[in-house]
């Protein structure tokens, strides 16, 4: 499964970074890019929570199957539209959504699997593997897709993601049958709606899920790169790639050396200020955007004409933001896997998988309004004050994500 995911990872990095610069080659606005999120947010939330739902009443593998046909179906119309020189805006915002859809699906079968494969005190180092092929996903397709999309084309692009999508068959196929725990249920509305009141009693999750609204929301960036690299540093669809790339890197070197995370008992007061740490990157990032734009300098579209100082520092903030981010994804799926019961984890997955996917569409669509002011340095700087303050205030007002034990884990 790992494997799978890790390959198919790679190549849907090439196709969410080809989605966004071919949007922007055809209208120059990074609005319309950010619509990418927004056309998206109600189906990926509807998914989310039904797919949840089904992942508490039928075999999980098998839902994981069916949604990545959907999803590699998808894949596959991108690249045929590209190819037919399509120039239309609404078959690319429609497919991605499809896919958006489906690989929700994809990852809340599959999250609700992991603790049925592996003992409770071995779910960080799961936690912290999952990092280590979300940073090398990350780290390898984004840079790929600037490379590829600069001297191959998005056509092409979206055809390797096609191929490199079978990996994900393979790694679904080989897990064995997954039948949740408990009485047999029908996935419909009354599930679903008890799948949320569960949060109304489990203060720590659903703190855990507030503070990642807020990092989500307001601490995502990516929209922004494309003009970035156009207008601010240079570089074009290289210094989009570089930018991009850098989050990943650091979520992959803190993976690496995560060792001693799993012996954290507090892990509610780690997570929240890993969480505090990203929204001081990206507060920081902002910064360098600010300089950038303050500094008179001439930009260009090819690497060698792209402001190399503001590059370096943007691209060590973005590490260090994907490293913080990173740790905190780790607490927060191990408390979400621990301390939830099985019979009701699909759809506490689906329902972070909403948080997880949503809160970045709903940030694009943010940045994409505040963009509208020109100062591409407004939204990171704003967003990560943000993030700061609302984590320290939750994790105030929260005494019990304060008190959370790994070794006793309550919801």
């Amino acid at each position: 499964m790992w494997i799978g995911g890790l390959i198919t990872g790679i190549g849907s990095q090439l196709t969410i970074v080809a989605v966004g610069l071919h949007i922007y080659e055809l209208t120059a606005s990074t609005l319309a890019v950010s619509l990418v999120a927004a056309f998206a947010l109600v189906p990926m939330i509807l998914a989310g929570l039904y797919g949840g739902a089904l992942a508490d009443s039928f075999d999980r593998r098998k839902v994981a199957l069916l949604a990545a046909v959907v999803a590699w179906g998808s894949v596959l119309a991108l690249a045929s539209v590209s190819w037919l020189d399509v120039t239309q805006l609404w078959p690319l915002y429609a497919l991605i959504t499809v896919n958006t859809v489906a690989s929700t699906m994809v990852h809340v079968a599959r999250q609700a699997i992991v603790p049925r494969l592996i003992r409770r005190e071995l779910l960080p180092a799961a936690g912290a593997l999952g990092g280590m092929a979300g940073g090398i996903m990350l780290t390898v397709g984004p840079a790929l897709a600037g490379v590829l999309v600069a001297y191959a084309g998005v056509s092409w692009t979206y055809t390797i993601d096609a191929v490199l999508f079978l990996a994900a068959f393979y790694g679904l196929y080989t897990l064995p049958g997954t039948l949740p725990e408990g009485e047999k249920r029908k996935p419909n509305l009354r599930t679903i709606v008890d799948g949320i009141r569960f949060l109304k009693h489990a203060p720590n999750i659903r703190a855990s899920f507030l503070i990642d609204i807020f990092a989500m929301t307001f601490g995502n960036p990516r929209v922004l790169l494309p003009a970035v690299g156009a207008l601010l540093i240079g570089g074009g669809a290289v210094t989009v790639g570089i930018l991009t790339s850098a989050v990943a890197v650091g979520v992959l070197l803190i993976s690496v050396f995560s060792g001693r995370l799993g012996g954290i008992r507090r892990q509610g007061i780690a997570m929240a200020i890993a969480v505090v740490a990203y929204g001081a990157s990206i507060l920081l990032f902002g910064g360098v955007l600010l300089v950038t734009a303050l500094v008179p300098h001439d930009v260009g579209p090819d690497i060698a004409d792209a402001s190399l100082p503001a590059l370096l520092a943007a691209s060590v903030l973005l590490a260090l933001s994907g490293a913080a981010d990173n740790v905190s994804m780790i607490f927060r799926n191990t408390m979400l896997q621990a301390a939830v019961p099985d019979e009701m984890r699909g759809r506490l997955q689906g329902i972070f998988t909403v948080v997880v996917t949503g809160g970045p569409r709903v940030g694009d669509l943010y940045v994409g309004v505040l963009s509208l002011t020109a100062l591409l340095w407004f939204p990171p700087l704003l967003g990560g004050l943000v993030i700061v303050v609302a984590a320290a205030v939750i994790l105030r007002v929260t005494r019990s994500l304060r008190e959370y034990d790994a070794l006793d884990p309550q919801p």
